[in-house]
């Protein structure tokens, strides 16, 4: 069983910047690719950004050139950093380790225009 728990959610004005963080427990981080997703109200959970075991990015055109997704396999965390925000990226964020049930309870983002 792995636990995963995203944090770095909250409340920011148009064009600024958060930078999520999602933790998992266990020792096999480093052998699955990484993903966050969004669901907005009303709309269809949605992939932001992967990751793969060897660092290969991949991005919904939506975010490309304003997120950038990383890892760090030492300490079993994966980052979103999201710049230049814009009110469409308000939606609950969520990461998952790829082709697993594994998922984190969420951290909610909201921009204000």
């Amino acid at each position: 069983q792995v636990q995963l728990v995203e944090s770095g959610g909250g409340l920011v004005q148009a064009g600024g910047s958060l930078r999520l963080s999602c933790a998992a427990s266990g020792s096999t981080f480093s052998f699955y690719a990484m993903g966050w997703y969004r669901r907005a109200p009303g709309k269809p959970r949605e992939l932001v950004a992967s990751i793969s075991t060897g660092g290969s990015t991949n991005y919904v055109d939506s975010v490309k050139g304003r997120f950038t997704i990383s890892r760090d396999n030492a300490k079993n965390t994966v980052y979103l950093q999201m710049n230049s925000l814009k009110s469409e990226d308000t939606a609950v964020y969520y990461c998952n380790q790829i082709g697993t049930f594994f998922w984190g309870q969420g951290t909610q983002v909201t921009v204000s225009s």
